[in-house]
């Protein structure tokens, strides 16, 4: 309860409501809301990041409580990336530093406001000696939201365990442009795949939403709308979709994660739709977001976007905005609840308050949620974080079996002539390539202690048991780091050489494995004009087809593993090697899966996220197009080389005896769909069973299939188990002619197997009625 006489204590030490620990997070926030000055509300819509060294060091180096005392009095909203100070933190440092900077918040400030520090969490805590998982697109290729759920409830508990609050993840972007260079954050081309593992990950960084063991972090669902098909698949540029189209494929997952998983904040993308950017939009982030859907949530800005609406010369300038002020402006009335990274707009909002520009109640309906948070997260009533001796060590080496399960998942065999694989009697193995002996994690990784090349992990298998010789064998270009903004092309005299040196370690051996693709440079955002990263092109870069050429002209067994960020057009390789892996970027375990898979101690079990197409001419190449696309080629095949949900196994497995439990449904009925699946072979393997269904006559063109259903199995030669599938009435709903999302009454047809195409699938009629 209020007290009626002022104490003498400072007022964050006042029993006031906000500090009841019995109250509600909303009672308690709308009690802090009432005691904020103007200046403390516009603080807590701002973040701090670049300016970490001059706010918080002084010229030396050391901590410096005075400048932040200069510069935080009327204390901040977040704080990012803690991490990434002073080059980088391990978890320790990061602990101390979190508690320093805690402690000013809570003790010094007026009203005590705990401050909130994000992190980029894309596949791992992107943070000095943190646990490296694959890449989304190839935790995508598992097909398995519990195993992803596992995954982002690790990577929670290691972030929040530093010190940090929120994650900027999960990525729930729809890809369809694989000349986009941010393919690799993305959990693929497909609606309900993206959906799926988007509900998984917020789970796992979420839990139940209550925040309160502190093991949990606020998920961030990311970029809001249509970021994944930019026009010329460059990052950022325009989205100019058909309303009907936006919310049946791009919206779709954001409002799976919101309905199914609790997700409590989204970012708005860099992107532009129908001529609005996602900034100030108020289409997007309040009448469908909020008004709509009922998000709770706050969202939050994507990195200098609202400056964007303005100018910025070396991003994107969208010239919606005359100056800062206009900006900011747009930003608030759109719907945006906090500025990233820097304080560069909002700032202004308080001025705007007094000269009448914007109303004080528009602040306080954004600020709102934001305490709330701080409240559900725990921050006021225990607001440090425990350094325990050994628990990072312990839990490093625990997660390592997570992070290998999911780096075998990942691996998807695209083709096995001849059955070459898994390796068996060669005694001499050559490794060649240039990515064979370097690291590869892909985009916002952080620095694991432990990981293993590909090089490297056949080695560890093979002991002594036979020797493994290793050669470049070429470059794909020089360095190859995801943060260089140079990208460097290899001498070819240089090129020559190491050909000329691999295929002579090639015939030295029994057997040949290739290990290709591209690199952290090849396929990564485009943050900057001067920081490019996506391609015109899907050929593979620089001599590495010249390099596969050479070395099949020794007449040795030959195999290709694939390490890219984005599908990569193989024809080449695909009609020449006899064996292909899809890798993605595996992590930290890289080495050890990709031997564990080589040699059989693994039966590969991925599957496409993406279709791979037969060149950038074939985009867009997804396999859920609508009836009248894909008519055909001059001169070539208009297939992918490879089709969505495709992989193949060390064993055969059969599909048999599809049923519906209904032949005929009303459309508020479910049905059950079940399939005998059978393992032909000798042995075991995993097999992901597919569902699939078309409309067949509606009042709005629709897909030719549509992903609906999918279960990962296990089963030992010989055996045999019945898959079920219950489809729902959402499942065969879409947005129809009067932009109402309803189910129209007709036949479906339901179809199951093992990958997208026709041939793999089985097929039987529903009825809607």
């Amino acid at each position: 309860m209020e007290k009626s006489v002022r104490s003498a204590k400072p007022e964050s030490e006042v029993l006031y409501d906000y500090k009841n620990p019995d109250l509600s997070p909303d009672e308690r926030a709308e009690d802090l809301l009432k005691r904020m000055t103007l200046e403390e509300k516009v603080a807590q819509m701002l973040c701090i990041w670049e300016d970490k060294k001059t706010i918080f060091f002084d010229d030396e180096g050391n901590f410096s409580i005075d400048k932040v005392r200069e510069h935080l009095k009327n204390g901040i909203g977040q704080i990012a990336r803690l991490s990434d100070t002073n080059g980088g933190l391990d978890p320790y440092q990061m602990i101390e530093f979190a508690n320093k900077l805690q402690k000013f918040f809570v003790e010094e400030t007026r009203l005590g406001i705990p401050v909130i520090f994000h992190e980029e969490c894309l596949h791992g805590l992107a943070a000095k000696d943190a646990t490296s998982y694959p890449v989304p697109i190839g935790l995508a290729a598992t097909f398995n939201p519990g195993l992803i759920e596992k995954i982002f409830s690790a990577i929670a508990e290691d972030a929040r365990s530093r010190g940090a609050h929120q994650a900027l993840t999960p990525v729930v972007d729809v890809v369809r442009d694989p000349r986009w260079g941010r393919v690799e954050e993305t959990f693929g081309e497909d609606t309900y795949l993206v959906s799926q593992m988007g509900i998984a990950s917020v789970k796992g960084l979420q839990g139940d939403g209550s925040l309160n063991n502190n093991n949990k972090v606020i998920a961030t669902l990311k970029h809001f709308a249509a970021h994944g098909q930019p026009e010329s698949g460059t990052n950022c540029a325009p989205a100019n979709f058909s309303e009907r189209f936006l919310r049946d494929t791009f919206l779709m997952p954001f409002k799976e994660a919101i309905d199914k998983a609790g997700v409590i904040s989204v970012m708005a993308s860099y992107n532009e739709i129908d001529g609005i950017p996602s900034h100030a939009n108020k289409w997007l982030l309040r009448k469908v977001l909020r008004d709509e859907w009922n998000f709770k949530g706050f969202v939050v800005s994507d990195y200098y976007a609202i400056t964007e609406l303005f100018h910025k010369e070396e991003t994107v300038s969208h010239g919606v905005a005359a100056n800062k002020v206009e900006a900011a402006k747009l930003a608030l009335e759109a719907g945006v609840n906090i500025e990233f990274p820097n304080p560069d707009c909002y700032p202004n909002l308080t001025e705007m308050v007094k000269g009448g520009l914007v109303d004080e109640s528009d602040i306080d309906a954004l600020v709102l949620p934001m305490l709330k948070y701080k409240f559900q997260l725990g921050l006021f009533d225990n607001p440090y974080v425990e350094a325990e001796p050994g628990k990072f060590e312990n839990k490093l080496e625990q997660d390592r079996e997570l992070a290998l399960q999911a780096a075998r998942e990942t691996i998807t065999l695209l083709k096995n002539e001849g059955n070459l694989l898994p390796l068996k009697d060669f005694k001499k193995i050559a490794v060649i390539g240039p990515n064979a002996d370097r690291m590869l994690l892909g985009g916002y990784h952080g620095t694991p202690k432990y990981y293993t090349s590909v090089y490297q992990g056949i080695k560890d298998k093979v002991g002594k048991n036979g020797e493994v010789l290793y050669s470049e064998g070429c470059k794909i270009t020089v360095g190859g780091s995801w943060n260089e903004d140079e990208v460097i092309l290899p001498d070819p005299a240089e090129d020559e050489k190491l050909i000329n040196e691999a295929v002579a370690v090639a015939q030295k051996s029994d057997v040949a494995v290739l290990v290709l693709g591209g690199n952290e440079q090849t396929s990564r955002e485009a943050w900057n004009k001067n920081h490019l990263g996506d391609r015109p092109s899907l050929e593979l870069v620089g001599r590495q087809n010249k390099l596969v050429e050479e070395i099949l002209k020794t007449g040795k067994p030959v195999v290709v593993l694939l390490f890219n960020g984005r599908p990569n057009s193989i024809g080449f390789i695909k009609d020449n090697v006899p064996a292909i892996l899809e890798c993605w970027y595996l992590g930290q375990e890289t080495g050890r899966a990709v031997a564990d898979v080589l040699f059989g101690d693994y039966n590969p079990s991925g599957k496409l996220p993406v279709s791979i197409p037969r060149s950038a001419g074939h985009i867009p190449a997804h396999y859920s197009h609508k009836p009248s696309a894909r008519r055909g080629y001059l001169f070539d095949d208009v297939s992918p080389l490879f089709a969505f949900g495709y992989g193949l196994s060390y064993t055969k497995f059969s599909f048999d005896n599809l049923r519906l439990s209904k032949d005929t449904i009303s459309a508020d009925e479910k049905v059950s769909v079940s399939i005998e699946v059978k393992n032909e072979g000798a042995i075991a393997g995993e097999e992901v069973v597919q569902l699939y269904i078309r409309d067949k006559v509606s009042s709005v063109t629709r897909p030719v299939k549509e992903l609906k259903g999918f279960r990962k199995i296990t089963l030992a030669p010989g055996q045999s188990s019945t898959v079920v599938f219950e489809l729902l009435p959402e499942h065969l709903a879409f947005t129809n002619v009067d932009m109402k999302f309803t189910i129209e009454p007709g036949e479906f047809e339901i179809m199951v197997g093992n990958s997208s195409r026709d041939e793999d699938l089985i097929k039987t009629i529903l009825t809607v009625k």
